[in-house]
């Protein structure tokens, strides 16, 4: 498995505005406001929720719920103002451009890393890449955007086709089959 770095994270989201969402590394620790992946506290303790990125400051904004339990008892109640802005660049695999603590976030991480990853071995055995040796970082590249290419061109193809030039195209197509186990 690889993981994209901070530096390259932070590239994507200044660039191209891409959100790069990967789980944390276990050798990664925990940057304020997260206790954990999933949870975002205030330093008092109270969870918070996001609340949105501003991109012209470059931030993320989280703020107490309206029903917080722990702010009504906190001693810096009356200077709180109850939101928080923190930056991207603080910790890119947590905040990035897309927190780690989101609904999106976990959404991507939880089903649909599921889904890509069996398709991307699927094309990579269809395309006889998993009997290469790929020693290059930029041929690798190039030769991941060509398979990502192959796939485009061929779910085109099999979109736009007339009902009657299908057959040309089954070949390629992805098969199931059942497994009849009661004969």
């Amino acid at each position: 498995m690889g993981y994209i770095g901070a530096e390259g994270k932070r590239q994507c989201r200044e660039r191209w505005r891409v959100a790069v969402v990967t789980h944390l590394r276990s050798d990664m620790s925990l940057s304020a406001p997260f206790v954990s992946e999933r949870e975002v506290n205030c330093e008092q303790g109270q969870p918070l929720q996001w609340l949105g990125y501003e991109a012209q400051d470059d931030l993320h904004w989280f703020g107490a719920p309206p029903s917080a339990q722990l702010c009504s008892y906190c001693w810096q109640a009356s200077t709180c103002c109850r939101q928080f802005a923190y930056a991207p660049a603080v910790h890119e695999t947590l905040l990035g451009l897309l927190p780690m603590n989101t609904l999106p976030a976990q959404r991507l991480l939880q089903q649909v890393r599921h889904w890509i990853e069996p398709a991307q071995s699927y094309e990579k055995n269809q395309l006889g890449l998993s009997a290469m040796f790929l020693n290059s970082l930029r041929f690798t590249w190039c030769m991941a955007l060509l398979a990502d290419a192959v796939v485009l061109l061929r779910c085109h193809a099999m979109l736009h086709a007339p009902p009657n030039e299908r057959a040309l195209l089954s070949e390629l197509a992805p098969q199931q089959c059942e497994l009849d186990f009661e004969r």
